[in-house]
């Protein structure tokens, strides 16, 4: 049996171990008893990971002066752009030194008198830390009612991304009606008029039918409206316009959206009658009213990078892809990532935000012809996100790049460069001067000869190829998301301490578009895992950093790319942080979401999706290591793991962890990897300080293991 050894820890206690057979193929599994989260083994055995981690992380010469940098940056107040409704905006703001954003409401101020919009201070609606000092309650999302006297709020407390959906009065934060449990991230659409009824959606079948649902507030009583009829899809719902009603059912993540609309005007809401919008064709779609009463179709529907499409909801002659007109076309170079439809002094009009690499840049185009009117004076090279429309044709947008915390642009009727919102303050002695960040684009070629780019980013003056550096690359390449560069203090503080940034925007991401993903996807999956290796060859090469300069560095999906890159190539890199990763893909399916996710990554009951998992499931490489070449020398792993995950679920972390040190045997003076393992938080939103805790500890890790002295 594969034994869970590491230099100075006692040998966990462990059951007989598992061998499942699939395909004719034997599958050792020896940790599957880590599976179980409160187990006597289990808790054991992360007990000693725990001692493990703290005796390591005392050593990391950083950890302090990262935590402090990145508190420091993240101490400025966060807002989103607002919702407006009769005589209010609603927003959320997490002000400087809070734990989490609270939603506030700023009313109407009775010296507006029609005219332009002036509003009055904010005040709180809902505030989280108020409910649960201890911080673990999270605000997971909001919609106000139509007549802004009511909002529905979803929370969820340590982590676990199922909570309450509730309404509570706008002016005075008190509940009314009974509350929804267990809800996942539904959205909350609001029927139009008086009537204190709204539409949600329940995505988990064992607490009810997989659907929309219609619910009356006063006493929660409930009727289906729509009922999932595939398992594994995610249904969705909006009332566009205060009259369509417009369900959606996912197929995947990033793969296929089904759309269905009913007239509301005309149909009773608990009986609404469907017609098919888009129905069966593999193309991810996104509809937004606009003021002309026409509906807008942002899809990947005969446009990989995606085009605006229009549709009048009212004809009588169908609704389906043949009846919609093309109002703006695709760009080859560039994926059309966000869109808002509005009304300018000119009549109706298309706010389109494209991204290339990473960067954004925003346009306004006539609705009607499609044609460009101008492009929009974004503040620097960032990202774009959030676009929404006032009801005068005033747009909001959130903007953020890698040296500037986000911030909302408002952007006036006509006007080509917009200001902040809430306006920046005044104070004397501060300075809103970003440093100085470099943003360089390398290109690499993948094993099968495709160019993939690499994005660089470096605040200390040197060039590559002249100072090789301490470096992170990171790379996700999954479900279709493409690597925007906002804001993150993290990577500002690396930055700025000395070290150097990189993305490598491999297959199965979004940044060349839905080809770029289902290149990455399924069966192809092992493409990504190939192209962040070229990344990473690629950044030695060039001299940006050597092997032992480098860490790798992903996420959920981003922890299995770089979990699998490190196991393929033991040689590639000094380093890997894999956060809240998958790991074990023979059982994946079995374990938090990963049911949902078999149009991503395949699934093990078929043959052919098997043999491509194997290939490169990152647990099974390093048992395979443990077996064929004990001892052999990984990078140093740094895995971090939340209990609270019902996501990528924590055993996959813990799995990982027993299976690299069990591969690297009693060798070495240090565990070949580390289990970071936190409890009352999981995949989503955080406490701030947890959130700077955790970001900090990972890179003063890679801070330690590629030799970054800090500055």
């Amino acid at each position: 049996m594969v034994r869970n050894r590491a230099p100075g820890v006692a040998i966990a206690p462990e059951p007989v171990s598992a061998v499942d057979t699939l395909h004719g193929r034997p599958v050792p599994d020896p940790y599957r008893w880590l599976e179980t989260s409160d187990s006597p083994e289990t808790l054991r055995w992360l007990e000693e990971r725990g001692r493990e981690y703290d005796r390591e992380a005392s050593t990391w010469h950083l950890r302090e002066h990262l935590a402090r940098r990145i508190r420091a940056l993240v101490a400025t107040d966060l807002w989103t752009p607002p919702v407006h409704r009769p005589g209010a905006l609603f927003c959320t703001v997490r002000p400087a030194g809070s734990e989490h954003p609270r939603l506030v409401l700023f009313p109407a101020s009775p010296e507006a008198r029609g005219s332009a919009e002036v509003y009055g201070e904010p005040r709180t609606v809902y505030d989280p830390c108020a409910e649960d000092p201890t911080g673990r309650t999270t605000l997971d999302a909001w919609e106000p009612s139509p007549n802004g006297v009511l909002v529905a709020v979803q929370t969820s407390s340590g982590g676990v991304e199922r909570g309450g959906l509730r309404v509570i009065r706008a002016d005075t934060g008190a509940p009314v009606g009974p509350t929804v449990p267990k809800v996942r991230y539904s959205h909350v659409a609001w029927l139009p008029g008086t009537e204190r009824s709204f539409y949600y959606v329940r995505r988990d079948g064992a607490q009810g039918v997989r659907g929309v649902w219609l619910r009356r507030v006063a006493d929660g009583a409930e009727t289906l409206v729509y009922s999932c009829a595939e398992t594994g899809t995610v249904p969705g719902v909006r009332v566009l316009d205060g009259r369509w009603l417009l369900v959606t059912e996912g197929h995947g993540t990033g793969h296929r959206t089904d759309l269905w609309l009913a007239d509301l005007l005309t149909d009773p809401p608990e009986k609404p009658v469907f017609r098919a919008l888009q129905v069966g064709p593999e193309a991810e779609t996104e509809v937004r009213p606009g003021p002309d009463g026409v509906l807008y179709l942002r899809t990947t529907l005969n446009a990989p990078r995606r085009r605006v499409c229009a549709v009048d909801p009212g004809a009588s002659d169908g609704l389906g892809p043949e009846h919609w007109r093309e109002v703006v076309a695709e760009d080859p170079g560039a994926t059309l990532d966000a869109f808002c439809p509005y009304r300018s002094p000119d009549g109706p009009a298309l706010l389109v935000v494209r991204t290339r690499l990473g960067i954004s840049a925003a346009a306004v185009h006539d609705a009607v012809t499609g044609a460009p009117s101008h492009r929009v004076e974004l503040p620097g090279e960032g990202m774009v996100s959030g676009p929404v429309a006032a009801p005068d044709g005033t747009l909001y947008l959130g903007y953020a790049d890698v040296a500037t915390q986000q911030r909302v642009l408002r952007l006036p009727p006509g006007r080509h460069r917009p200001d902040f919102w809430p306006p920046e303050p005044s104070e004397p002695g501060t300075s809103n001067t970003a440093p100085a960040v470099v943003r360089t684009v390398v290109w690499c070629r993948s094993e099968d000869g495709t160019r993939v780019p690499v994005t660089v980013f470096d605040a200390s003056g040197s060039s590559g190829g002249s100072d090789p550096g301490p470096t992170l690359l990171h790379a996700y390449g999954g479900f279709g998301r493409p690597r925007q560069f906002g804001f993150s203090a993290t990577v500002l503080a690396w930055l700025l301490s000395g070290g150097r940034y990189a993305v490598a925007h491999v297959r199965g991401g979004g940044d060349a578009g839905r080809r770029w993903h289902m290149e990455g996807s399924g069966r192809h999956k092992p493409r990504a895992v190939q192209d962040l290796v070229a990344a990473a060859d690629a950044l030695v090469s060039a001299g940006w950093c050597t092997r032992a300069q480098l860490c790798l560095s992903g996420g959920s999906a981003g922890g299995l790319l770089v979990l699998a890159a490190a196991t393929a190539r033991p040689d590639l890199c000094a380093a890997v942080i894999a956060s809240a990763p998958l790991a074990d893909m023979a059982r994946f399916e079995r374990m938090g979401l990963g049911r949902m996710w078999t149009r991503e990554f395949g699934t093990a009951a078929d043959p052919d999706d098997f043999a491509a998992l194997m290939s490169y499931s990152p647990y099974h490489r390093a048992l395979d290591s443990a077996v064929r070449t004990p001892g052999l020398r990984h990078p140093s792993v740094l895995l971090t793991g939340f209990d609270g995950d019902t996501r990528t679920d924590a055993a996959h972390p813990r799995k990982m962890c027993a299976a690299l040190l069990a591969a690297a045997g009693t060798d070495g003076d240090r565990p070949a990897a580390l289990l970071r393992y936190e409890r009352d938080v999981g995949h989503g939103p955080r406490a701030v300080s947890r959130a700077v805790g955790l970001a900090a500890d990972a890179h003063a890790f890679a801070a330690h293991r590629t030799g970054l002295t800090g500055r």
